[in-house]
C-alpha cells in the first residue's frame, strides 16, 4: 500500500555561499493539511530554507521536493499552486483593496472570487478603500488576500504578524485556523513562539544552518525541560520545584504551610522550551570551539 508524497519534502538540504555554510544538512517534511513552524533566531538558516523550497534560490546539495516537484525546477503551474506571504509586501497603495485583488486574481487559473476572499480575511467594509489609506493590520490582511486568492495548496506565512496590536494578532489567527479547516497546508516562520504554539501541528527549531529539534509542539525539547515548575514564597524567599506530579507538592506544600504565599504552577511554554534548545545548541559550539 502507497501512501500520498508529502506536501514538502526535505532531505540533508545544504547551501553553501562561499566558505559559508548556511544551511548543513536539513531534514523534514509536511504533510498535506498540516501547519509546520519553522523556529530559529536571526541567521539560523530559516529564511534560506524557505527562499530554495519557494524556488527563489537554489540549493548546494540535498534533496527537496515541494508539491511533488523539485522547486528549483518548478514552472509556471506549479508557483501556481503556492501562496506567500512575505514579511514586507509589495502591494500598490493606490489602488483599492477590491482593484488589488481582482488584478491579482487574473494570474491564476482557477482563483478564489474577489468577494469571497475579501469577506475571508476580514475586510468587507474597506473593499473600496485605497490600500494606503487602511491600518497596518489590515494591509497586513491585504498581504495575506494576496496569498490566498490563487487557491494555493501550500501557504507560506513569513513572520506574518510583526507590528500587529494583541487584538489584530488574534483575529489573523482565527483567519489562519479557517485556512487549515479548508485544507490549506501552511508554512509559518515567526519570532512570536505563542504564535506558534497556538496554530502549529508541528514545529522545527533550527539554529546555526542545522536541525536541533523537530516534531509535535507540546513535546519539543528534553523531557526535563518540559518538567511543570511549582513556585511559591517562604520566609521571604521564593522557592521553586521541577516535579512531574505538580499536584501532589501542591498539596503538601498546603499541609505544611497552609496556602502558601505567591503559589504558582509553571508549565514550560514552547517559548521556554525553543531558550532552552537554542542556548544547548551555542553552548555546544562555544565547546566545540574551546576544545
Amino acid at each position: 500500500m502507497t501512501t500520498a508524497e508529502p506536501a514538502v519534502s526535505v532531505s540533508d538540504l545544504t547551501k553553501t555561499y562561499g566558505a559559508f555554510t548556511a544551511l548543513k544538512g536539513v531534514t523534514f517534511e509536511i504533510e498535506h493539511g498540516e501547519t509546520f513552524a519553522l523556529l530559529g533566531p536571526n541567521g539560523a538558516g530559516k529564511s534560506t530554507t524557505i527562499e530554495i523550497l519557494e524556488g527563489y534560490r537554489d540549493r548546494s546539495g540535498g534533496e527537496a521536493r515541494v508539491l511533488g516537484v523539485d522547486p528549483q525546477h518548478g514552472g509556471l503551474s506549479w508557483k501556481a499552486r503556492l501562496g506567500i506571504v512575505l514579511q514586507s509586501s509589495g502591494e500598490s497603495g493606490n489602488v483599492t483593496v477590491r482593484e488589488q485583488l481582482t488584478q491579482f486574481a487574473r494570474l491564476y487559473p482557477n482563483p478564489r472570487s474577489v468577494d469571497e476572499t475579501i469577506t475571508a480575511v476580514g475586510l468587507e467594509q474597506k473593499a473600496n478603500v485605497r490600500i494606503k489609506n487602511l491600518s497596518g493590520g489590515q494591509r497586513r490582511r491585504v498581504d495575506v488576500a494576496l496569498g490566498v486568492i490563487g487557491r494555493p495548496e501550500l501557504l507560506f506565512l513569513d513572520e506574518p504578524t510583526t507590528g500587529f496590536d494583541p487584538e489584530a494578532r488574534r483575529q489573523f489567527w482565527g483567519l489562519i485556523r479557517d485556512l487549515k479547516k479548508e485544507g490549506t497546508t501552511i508554512l509559518l516562520t515567526t519570532h512570536y513562539l505563542d504564535e506558534a504554539a497556538q496554530l502549529s501541528d508541528r514545529a522545527a527549531v533550527v539554529a546555526g544552518g542545522q536541525l536541533v529539534a523537530i516534531g509535535p509542539v507540546g513535546t519539543l525539547g528534553s523531557t526535563e525541560a518540559r518538567v511543570p515548575i511549582v513556585r511559591w514564597s517562604e520566609n521571604g524567599s521564593v522557592r521553586e520545584q521541577r516535579t512531574l506530579d505538580p499536584g501532589r507538592t501542591v498539596a503538601e506544600l498546603f499541609d505544611r504551610l497552609g496556602e502558601p504565599a505567591g503559589l504558582e504552577v509553571v508549565r514550560p511554554s514552547l517559548e521556554d522550551i525553543y531558550l532552552d534548545l537554542v542556548g544547548a545548541y551555542e553552548k555546544k559550539q562555544q565547546e566545540e570551539v574551546l576544545a
